[in-house]
């Protein structure tokens, strides 16, 4: 499978260095990165990361290629902003397709293409969600296919079981989010007031996308899930704090019903130790339920606390979704 990597940011970096060095991505091709920033820029970013350490290779910039390992990927500067022309609306999606062949997996929820993709599936949720009205497609069959976000990948999954199961009548997430590189480190106008504090110092209640999205891919949970975000002074890793009220008792221990759902998924995985957010770090799976945290009210309320890398479980969702777009 040949891809091209287009923003080579935290997301295209740990892309990058997923398909390079983990053994069950030898079969993926990268042929192509494009970013607007300097060449040398993006090699030494790619070779020094503060999140996940040095690069286990050798990484340099080579004329117009990204050398990494002696392997040289060509690297362009295609776009004069932040959001290259090409990118920012649906319409000039064929720009960057090489004779109608290519298809395009957006990396996040909002904007342009973001909100009016094809489709919009999570691994290990639904797979076919948003794409009720061509029945018969597969997924390799769509064109544009958005990711959605590293909180929605993480919640849809276990609340498409839970819902499958027991049935959800109602539920609130708050998502305990790492700063991100939307917000300043020193007090800056950012829109949103709170957005506008510097992020490496405190706290900041904020509002997240993914509920809904949630009611997008599951759209018999839309309105039943409500959610906020505090970003905290956290350099990776984040949690999802979930409380649902079941639509029937689960009839044994929640922790037990949990593991049996998803016994040998890559998506939801548990950890029985107490643990804190700095020991989740490239955790590949969207979601890691932490099993002493799990409370339970009466016989329907029940309390699921689990942590996610957001950048390199995330990149491992775009690395899978590659692979189902591939297999049309």
């Amino acid at each position: 499978m040949r891809i091209v990597i287009n923003g080579f940011g935290r997301i295209g970096r740990t892309v990058l260095r997923q398909v390079l060095k983990l053994p069950e991505t030898e079969a993926i091709d990268v042929v192509r990165i494009n970013d607007i920033a300097p060449l040398e820029t993006c090699a030494y970013l790619l070779k020094y990361d503060s999140v996940f350490g040095p690069y286990p290779g050798e990484v340099k910039a080579g004329p117009g290629c990204l050398m990494v390992d002696g392997r040289e990927i060509p690297f362009f500067r295609q776009g004069r902003s932040r959001r290259p022309r090409p990118y920012r609306r649906r319409r000039g999606h064929g720009m960057h397709r090489q004779g109608g062949r290519a298809r395009d997996r957006r990396t996040g929820p909002r904007g342009g293409c973001g909100e009016r993709a094809d489709l919009r599936p999570l691994r290990g949720g639904r797979h076919h969600a948003g794409a009720r009205r061509q029945r018969g497609k597969k997924l390799g069959d769509f064109r544009i296919v958005s990711n959605g976000s590293c909180t929605t990948n993480a919640l849809a999954p276990l609340l498409r079981v839970l819902d499958d199961t027991l049935g959800i009548e109602a539920g609130h997430m708050t998502t305990i989010h790492c700063y991100t590189g939307s917000q300043p480190m020193v007090d800056a106008p950012r829109g949103p007031l709170e957005r506008s504090r510097a992020g490496g110092v405190s706290m900041v209640p904020t509002t997240t996308s993914a509920t809904r999205l949630v009611g997008k891919v599951l759209p018999q949970l839309d309105g039943k899930i409500s959610g906020a975000a505090v970003r905290v002074p956290a350099i990776s890793v984040s949690a999802v704090d979930l409380t649902l009220t079941l639509a029937r008792p689960a009839g044994k221990p929640v922790n037990d019903m949990l593991c049996e759902m998803f016994a040998g998924s890559r998506v939801i995985g548990f950890t029985e130790d107490r643990v804190v957010s700095t020991d989740m770090r490239a955790r590949p799976e969207s979601l890691v339920v932490a099993l002493p945290e799990t409370l339970t009210v009466g016989e329907r309320q029940v309390r699921i606390f689990g942590w996610y890398d957001n950048e390199w479980g995330f990149s491992a969702r775009m690395i899978d979704m590659a692979r189902l777009m591939a297999a049309r």
